[in-house]
């Protein structure tokens, strides 16, 4: 029995023994339990996060430089996660906040948020973020000192968002708030620091995708920028190659620039004005609408008033931009060239850029839009690039244009004195080449050099342009005398330049028989003046109204200077060719009666022949067969001289008046080279060499009278 006891005492130790070590399993089993459903929880709780964070990440990828889907996405996360109500999110804008995302905010207190940018109150959980940089964790924002104090912002929270606890994290870059992220329970409910933590690292997130954004965007800024260079490169080097293929023709090179303006600029349509005083005729056009561009051809630009837009620019010489022509003054005062503006064309937007040189205005480049759409700055800066190479392209054409003038007229007067050089004795010849080269470089239709008649009257001497004899046959009959009632009459009169600009309606012009004939309206009259007075009249014509510029009026001063050159030299060759023949008559009156001859002759050599220029007592026939100047005498009459010579006596040889008959040759060709050389003489001095030869001979004949 002892031995049984002793036994079963044993087997009930060890009983004890086992269920003590079963229950210590089983609380380790319920502790490993617990703590692997801990781990779990943790697990799943991380994975959650990875999950939500893998899905923000995802939208940042797949909505690169595009902040609203990942902020939407990030919040919605982070409410979730945290078992909140909603959620916003702020940026920030100096010292206020603007919301630009929002999570199941309640339709009122989302109202209130989406306004302008507010001011949170300092007590209140976005203005403790604001002014600490740090989280602000509210359990119970009915009872802060924002509530009683009934800020708007809080107040609106609770009673129309019902927030109760609220948390806001900032979001820092470089210690500098840049925006807030703000999650709310409707029960109070504080948040766990796990959940503070982890919107903590959507701000991060935030912040990261905020500035990849902007990183993002730069970059594309940057090569949007460099693409508009490109294509602004592109095009100024397309206008360089317009203006450089045609040097002196600006209607492709405005076309050219108009079009580039107008696409670059994204504008609808385009137009380039010249400005001319007070007008401003279309030069270019691009995509005009039908309708206007057929306006405006019936009613151009002229003389329009002080309030029109180019007007403005012509006065301001600055840019202007009309954000919207229909609400302009005049299109509302019913301006037609601006209600054909809006009307026809549909003009909203206008921006008009002035073409200056020197800060003189050449004109403008205006740009349309059918809506109302401000160009931007960029486009402003273009389209003055565009003005500025106008200007370039018009002062080329200018200066290229003044070489050509300056060449052509170089050549004309080159021409002219190549003809009187060649015909120094056809004086016809000279002035008819003179108003031909005139006519033909001033534009001009018809012209004509007008000299005074043996009556006293002006005539036509020599005329360009008449087509038909019915004109020719009027010029012929026309006289004119100084007076206001003719073109000639008036430049007689003034002794000056004259332009009647439309001789049809000149009150005072009476020769209408002869405009009728003619047709000319635009007249231009210059002097030939010689010391003073006129000896003649140069004139041109038009058959249009269209005025003769300065220069034209300059050029045909010059080729009046080159008649009246042509005129004197042709005056002092005659005079020297009448003194010539005087002289030589003289002298072969006294060869012939020093030498006992019947009758004699006097020959000038001329290459292989001879002309008589002088005859003394020929007989009738004789004289008129050969008369003084007229046709040379071949060899034959070299060798009737030769014999003269060898007949003649020694002491007649040397007598002086022999001698100085001799010399008349080579006096007489001596004064031709000289008015052959075209060289203007002296008028003075001409007169003055007159009165000494005569004031020998009458010597030379009292000396020698006695001897003969």
């Amino acid at each position: 029995m002892g031995q049984l006891g002793r036994t079963q005492k044993s087997q009930a130790a060890s009983e004890k023994k086992l269920k003590a070590y079963a229950c210590e399993l089983e609380q380790k089993l319920e502790a490993r339990t617990r703590e692997l459903a801990e781990a779990r929880g943790h697990l799943s709780e991380a994975l959650e996060q990875q999950t939500a964070t893998s899905e923000v990440l995802r939208v940042i990828s797949s909505s690169p430089g595009e902040l609203q889907p990942v902020f939407q996405t990030m919040l919605a996360n982070a409410a979730r996660l945290c078992e909140a109500k909603f959620g916003t999110l702020y940026l920030c804008e100096k010292d206020a906040l603007r919301i630009v995302a929002a999570y199941n905010v309640p339709p009122a207190f989302a109202e209130v948020r989406s306004r302008s940018p507010f001011r949170p109150a300092p007590s209140g959980t976005l203005g403790q973020v604001m002014r600490t940089k740090q989280t602000a964790h509210l359990s119970d924002l009915a009872a802060t000192q924002a509530y009683a104090e009934r800020d708007p912002a809080t107040v609106a929270g609770i009673e129309l968002g019902g927030v109760r606890t609220a948390v806001g994290v900032p979001m820092l870059k470089n210690n500098e708030l840049i925006g807030i992220i703000n999650i709310f329970r409707q029960e109070v409910r504080p948040f766990t620091e796990k959940q503070i933590e982890l919107v903590k690292n959507f701000a991060t997130q935030a912040v990261i995708a905020i500035e990849n954004t902007r990183l993002l965007n730069e970059l594309r800024q940057r090569t949007d920028d460099l693409g508009e260079a490109l294509e602004q490169q592109t095009a100024t080097s397309e206008v360089l190659r317009v203006i450089s293929s045609s040097p002196s023709e600006l209607a492709p090179v405005f076309h050219a620039m108009l079009a580039n303006a107008t696409r670059l600029c994204e504008a609808n349509f385009g137009t380039l004005n010249l400005h001319d005083n007070g007008s401003f005729p279309v030069a270019a056009t691009h995509n005009v609408p039908y309708a206007y561009a057929e306006y405006r051809r019936r009613h151009p630009l002229f003389n329009v008033g002080p309030s029109h837009p180019l007007a403005r620019v012509a006065a301001t010489k600055q840019v202007l931009q009309i954000a919207d022509m229909r609400a302009e003054a005049l299109y509302l005062e019913r301006e037609p060239s601006c209600i054909a503006m809006g009307d026809l064309a549909g003009a909203r937007t206008l921006l008009i850029v002035p073409m200056l040189k020197e800060n003189d205005f050449l004109g403008a480049i205006t740009i349309f839009r059918q809506e109302v759409l401000p160009f931007t700055d960029k486009h402003i800066e273009l389209v003055k690039n565009f003005a500025a190479q106008a200007v370039i392209a018009i002062e080329n054409t200018r200066l290229l244009n003044e070489l050509r003038e300056s060449l052509q007229r170089q050549t004309a007067t080159a021409d002219v004195l190549k003809v009187i050089s060649r015909s120094t004795f056809d004086l016809q010849a000279v002035l008819d080449t003179l108003v031909q080269s005139a006519a033909r470089l001033c534009e001009a239709d018809m012209g004509n050099i007008a000299r005074p008649g043996a009556d006293g009257f002006f005539q036509v001497a020599a005329t360009y342009g008449l087509l038909n004899d019915t004109q020719s046959a009027v010029q012929a009959k026309l006289r004119f005398k100084p007076g206001r009632e003719s073109l000639i009459g008036r430049v007689l009169l003034d002794h000056a330049p004259v332009q009647i600009e439309d001789a049809a309606s000149d009150p005072e012009y009476a020769l209408s028989h002869a405009q009728q004939a003619t047709g000319f309206r635009t007249m231009l009259g210059v002097p030939l003046m010689r010391k003073g007075t006129p000896i003649g009249v140069f004139g041109l014509v038009r058959r249009s109204v269209r005025p003769f510029s300065d220069k034209q009026i300059e050029l045909l001063i010059t080729f009046a200077d080159q008649a009246v050159i042509a005129i004197e030299n042709v005056r002092l060759f005659d005079e020297v060719q009448a003194r010539t023949r005087e002289l030589s008559e003289a002298m072969l009156q006294n060869a012939t009666r020093i030498c006992e001859a019947k009758f004699g002759t006097m020959y000038l050599r001329e290459g292989d022949a001879f002309r008589a220029v002088a005859l003394h007592n020929a007989p009738p026939a004789f004289a008129e067969y050969l008369p003084p100047g007229g046709p040379a005498v071949h060899r034959q009459a070299n060798r009737a001289g030769a014999e003269f010579r060898r007949a003649s006596c020694h002491r007649h040889r040397e007598h002086p008046a022999a001698q100085r008959a001799a010399g008349i040759p080579s006096t007489a060709n001596r004064h031709r080279r000289r008015a052959e050389g075209h060289q203007p003489l002296d008028i003075r001095a001409s007169t003055r060499s007159r009165h000494s030869d005569r004031e020998r001979d009458e010597a030379l004949r009292s000396r020698g009278g006695a001897h003969l």
